[in-house]
């Protein structure tokens, strides 16, 4: 069941998804094209089926209300509604995704789905009549009486003659555990004793599902009154197409091996009496296999040849098991790195040795960076998303708003996708909430376009990715901010502050410029929970803002967490990495070089700018290492808007490094705040900090 809840989760958020974007596209054409109107009569007929398959009968009830809905649009066209009603439309959708939204995060997270949708139903219907002319939405009707195909009728048998042919909708997938399902559900109207059904295996035989859809499943009652009973189970079931029931007085034996089944002859056609069939006219009974490996043969001969013209190319993978995978690389790295490395081969002269290490090391080079491509994913979903946002806001705020989407297909490290999705989300509504003017008569006095303009913007830059989020609206008040921060503790009166630290302020924790708590701010929640999302995942915030011109949020985020390229220094006995993307420069300097600033600090000008020094041996407080610049290197650093030089001893050589996570026990000590962000094991087996350039820059002053 886990197995298949995973699989019912990950289609419904994909369903979702498609169905957002295309309820999304169709608000902005102001309607529904034929095939959107098809589309969403498929999805919604997929999670009604699925829906009914895991017992989530609230979902399935609202997904088949939809689905019908959909049919009466489907049979009368876009037309048939009235332009005033087309809005209505859009947001019973918009209504019902968020439905099922919220009932999939109830199943996430383990907690009860809501019962109480009379309401939602009542609205759905309502709009339906409307309409439909007053009419209710048309019914599945009675197929006409047919007797079944003598092959159909050979899978009743003498002790379960009242047999009931079921067939699935085309493309459910799944087929056996439907159908296993569908007996589950028999067994609450009907005793276990008193039917059984064929195939037999359906539970624990994947190819039964190829028979299945050739020739449909069939279950077989002792009696008629059973089989009746059972009746409504296969009704409500939503992955049914269409069921038939029929008698067979003299069925065929089932066979039982090849070799008895070619010694006997061709059945003699029965003679089933019809009984009354329900819901749609069966499809044509399919030949019935003669052997057991036969079925399974032409079953899967049959499903091959359907799916040669449609290859698939993508397949889902847990996250969890691209963990596991990343973990072995990962130790694969560091044992191959140990291995060459290894002291007991100094002085040694080993050609062949050295020529397979250097291609062990291809090889590994090669694996990190296939282990790596696999957890790429593309940030489009977690942009796509704050359309919906947009919309949402752009509505309830009453502020017209576009959206414009830049570099969609830019691909990071599925963990770090996730963790910049509530990043996002928080700027955009701010951008809603702050940035754009209340109304349009103020944009228009400001010269502006009426309709506000959000940007969402990625692009990569090698080892990191940059997203921007920025607004034309009306930028940040300095004073205003200054003044609450002030009355907040945040900030000293009398103290002149920079435009810049003006900013900063909105990511303090609590920080809110609204004067009432409303929908969406005003209980200062939200920029500081950028910045500490962000910053968990090794990236920088920074924010720029003109005022009367809008606001632009930037987020620096690495590519991946797992591995990265660092240059190995040494200060004294310790040995520490800095990662390559952090790095401008590196250069010797003298101390004729060095400039003292009016607070004993160093400085060293680079193409006319002065940066200032921090010396690691100082900073870590190490006993030992180089303190004349002559005898040591300059690292010139940058990370977000900070930049300066870092005094080591010397370079050991640049390195692909594993990243290794801190103990939880020794991060509650701020140790990240103090310019260390993770370790390292070395090909000798010692261990390396890495060192958070960005976290150094800010601690220099507690020295």
């Amino acid at each position: 069941m886990n197995d298949m809840l995973e699989a019912y989760l990950f289609e419904m958020h994909s369903l979702l998804e498609q169905l957002d974007d295309l309820v999304l596209a169709a608000e902005q054409a102001h309607t529904f094209s034929q095939d959107d109107v098809n589309e969403i009569f498929r999805i919604m007929h997929t999670i009604k089926g699925s829906s009914a398959m895991m017992e989530f009968n609230s979902l399935m009830t609202i997904a088949h209300r939809i689905e019908d809905l959909f049919y009466v649009i489907r049979e009368k066209t876009m037309d048939a509604i009235p332009e005033e009603r087309k809005g209505e439309l859009f947001d019973l959708i918009f209504h019902s995704i968020d439905f099922f939204r919220d009932e999939i995060g109830k199943v996430e997270g383990n907690q009860p789905l809501n019962t109480s949708i009379d309401s939602f139903l009542d609205k759905i219907n309502s709009f339906a009549n409307k309409i439909s002319g007053g009419a209710s939405v048309p019914q599945e009707e009675e197929a006409p009486q047919e007797a079944p195909s003598p092959e159909a009728a050979q899978y009743a048998s003498a002790e379960f003659p009242y047999a009931l042919r079921v067939v699935f909708d085309e493309g459910v997938g799944m087929e056996n555990l439907r159908a296993m399902m569908l007996v589950n559900a028999v067994k609450d109207f009907c005793e276990e004793s008193q039917f059984d059904f064929y195939p037999p295996d359906v539970q624990l035989n994947p190819e039964t599902a190829n028979f299945i859809i050739d020739n449909g499943f069939f279950l077989r009652f002792r009696s008629a009154a059973d089989r009746e009973e059972a009746l409504p189970a296969v009704r409500d079931n939503g992955a049914v197409k269409e069921f038939q029931t029929f008698t067979a007085p003299a069925p065929a034996p089932e066979p039982e091996s090849a070799a008895e089944e070619a010694e006997e002859s061709l059945p003699e056609e029965p003679s089933p009496q019809a009984e009354a069939p329900v819901q749609e006219a069966p499809r044509p009974a399919v030949q019935a296999p003669q052997t057991t490996a036969q079925t399974q043969q032409s079953a899967a001969a049959a499903a091959a040849a359907k799916q040669a013209h449609v290859k698939e190319s993508l397949i889902s993978v847990s996250l969890g098991k691209l963990d596991a995978l990343m973990a072995v690389v990962s130790e694969i790295v560091i044992t191959e790195a140990q291995v060459t490395a290894s002291p007991d081969l100094r002085g040694l002269k080993l050609d062949n040795f050295t020529k397979a290490a250097r291609q062990l090391r291809s090889l590994t080079d090669n694996l990190q960076d296939v282990a790596m491509s696999l957890r790429m994913v593309p940030v489009s979903s977690t942009f796509q998303k704050m359309k919906r946002i947009v919309r949402d806001m752009s509505k309830k705020l009453n502020k017209e708003t576009n959206l414009t989407l830049i570099g969609e297909d830019t691909e990071v490290d599925k963990t770090i996708v996730d963790s910049i999705s509530d990043p996002i989300m928080h700027i955009v509504r701010n951008s809603m909430d702050h940035g754009i003017e209340s109304s349009q008569a103020e944009r228009i006095a400001a010269g502006k376009d009426p309709v506000g303009k959000i940007t969402l913007a990625a692009r990569q830059t090698g080892s990191e990715v940059i997203i921007e989020i920025s607004d034309d609206g009306a930028g940040v008040d300095d004073d205003a901010v200054l003044n609450k921060a002030i009355r907040q503790g945040l900030a000293t009166p009398g103290v002149e502050y920079s435009h810049k630290d003006i900013l900063n302020f909105l990511l303090m924790p609590g920080f809110s410029t609204n004067t009432e708590v409303t929908e969406y701010s005003g209980r200062g929640v939200g920029m500081d929970v950028v910045k500490s999302n962000v910053e968990s995942v090794g990236g920088t915030v920074t924010i720029t803002s003109t005022r009367g011109k809008g606001m632009t949020t930037t987020l620096k985020i690495p590519l991946t967490m797992a591995i990265l390229d660092g240059m190995e220094v040494s200060v004294g006995k310790s040995i520490f990495t800095v990662p390559i993307s952090n790095i401008r420069q590196i250069f010797k300097a003298s101390d004729m070089h060095i400039i003292q600033d009016p607070t004993h600090g160093e400085m060293i000008k680079i193409v006319d700018n002065f940066y200032s020094i921090v010396r690691a041996k100082d900073f870590f407080r190490i006993d030992s290492g180089v303190d004349n610049f002559d005898n040591g290197v300059l690292l010139w650093v940058e990370s977000g808007d900070n930049s300066f030089c870092l005094f080591v001893d010397a370079l050991i050589g640049e390195q692909q490094v594993v990243v290794k996570p801190l103990p939880d026990y020794v991060n509650n000590f701020g140790i990240k705040d103090s310019g260390i962000s993770g370790c390292t094991i070395l090909g000798d087996g010692s261990i390396s900090i890495i060192l958070a350039v960005e976290n150094i820059y800010t601690a220099q002053d507690n020295i």
